[in-house]
């Protein structure tokens, strides 16, 4: 392997969020409005964001964790109840599942894709499974036809988590109406941010009231919907509900980044397909595949495994050495059933073994709309680089 080595004059994180004036604008114009909590913006930010999606409902929340949990809770999820998942996820995915008193149940993940194997959740399904999580790692959307046929078997639901998928497509339809409800994240370091946010979109509207409910203290209706006047009233309290409204001054900044989110996934796919021809040949490197049935990537991350057994050096090591050289990385994820929570709930290492190959490997490299192209081919260099030296001892 031959390799130019490289040193930037500055450092590149692994992420970074593009703000315009556009959002700085109307965030001011939040906060000179006196209104900064849960209003008109919101409101509208909820409808753009529907109609982008084509989905008939959606609820705005102040994250992605808070819609798992109140879409568990709207689905009628109880003690002793089964939800299917997979272990290469961020923790929020199975932690709500514990929140609900509920038991998380893995299956195994494809390791071309790094997203549920379907074969697999079909045989870790039963009688007690009561909703199925499909993830769409890094932005590529899970066969969800096929999960479909098992969540059908045991008369389970779907509950997408599309954290890492805004803008995706799966067989010619942007994710969000597929399932019953379907997740999104607004975190800074997602395609498009609120600075903190999240979002559930469904078709049916059974689940538009308790999602609202629930997300608000469990108040029958929000102050903005019953009292536009902003007048202080009466309510009533009809569920134990929970702090997750979004606020204005977050809605303000969503309103225009989602404007901007098809031009960020553009760019992000050219940085990704420069990144799969450049380290093509990198025999270190697994590069994960795409799958045969029609999608769209919205490219959240680029994640590459690295051989270690091959280099004979740790993950760590591999990140370490890369910040040496100015290049920032992230980790997305360690398999969750290996963090002490689910190892004291009975999870042991060896019961997902491509997850855990997957998290003992997995590194992902800087993807993010104001990367330059000069950019991206730093990144390409000091990879190669930190290889050629390890292959060369």
């Amino acid at each position: 392997m031959t390799a130019t080595k490289t040193m930037r004059d500055t450092f590149l994180p692994f992420s970074a969020p593009s703000i315009g004036e556009e959002e700085c604008a109307e965030v001011r114009q939040s906060m000179l409005s006196g209104w900064l909590t849960t209003g008109p913006k919101v409101k509208k930010f909820t409808e753009d964001f529907t109609a982008y999606v084509n989905a008939p409902y959606g609820v705005a929340l102040n994250s992605a964790t808070a819609g798992l949990h109140i879409a568990q809770v709207a689905a009628g999820l109880k003690q002793f109840d089964e939800v299917l998942t997979s272990p290469l996820t961020f923790t929020a995915t199975a932690n709500t599942v514990l929140h609900c008193g509920a038991k998380p149940v893995f299956c195994d993940i494809d390791l071309d894709t790094y997203n549920m194997n379907p074969a697999l959740a079909a045989e870790a399904a039963g009688p007690n499974t009561k909703i199925i999580i499909p993830v769409h790692f890094a932005g590529l959307p899970c066969d969800l036809d096929e999960i479909r046929k098992t969540a059908v078997k045991y008369n389970a639901i779907v509950i997408e988590d599309a954290a890492h998928a805004v803008g995706a497509e799966y067989k010619g339809k942007r994710l969000g109406t597929h399932s019953e409800m379907v997740v999104f994240s607004f975190h800074p370091n997602k395609n498009m941010t609120t600075g903190e946010g999240g979002l559930v979109t469904f078709s049916d509207k059974k689940y538009l009231y308790p999602l609202t409910v629930l997300g608000f203290h469990g108040i029958d209706k929000n102050s903005w919907e019953k009292y536009p006047d902003r007048v202080v009233q009466d309510y009533d309290v009809v569920e134990a509900g929970f702090k997750y409204n979004m606020l204005d001054i977050q809605a303000a900044i969503g309103i225009h980044q989602l404007k901007k989110l098809d031009g960020f996934n553009a760019r992000r796919t050219e940085l990704a397909e420069f990144y799969k021809r450049e380290l093509a040949e990198v025999e270190e490197l697994h590069i994960p595949k795409l799958p045969a049935y029609s999608h769209k990537h919205a490219w959240h991350l680029f994640c590459p495994l690295v051989k270690t057994e091959k280099l004979g050096i740790t993950r760590a090591d591999f990140m370490n050495e890369l910040k040496a050289l100015n290049i920032g990385t992230g980790l997305h994820y360690r398999a969750i059933h290996e963090h002490p929570l689910y190892a004291r709930l009975g999870f042991r290492k060896g019961m997902y073994p491509k997850a855990e190959y997957a998290g003992e490997r997995i590194v992902s490299l800087p993807l993010f709309p104001k990367m330059t192209d000069t950019d991206a081919q730093d990144v390409v260099n000091a990879v190669k680089c930190v290889i050629a030296k390890h292959l060369n001892k």
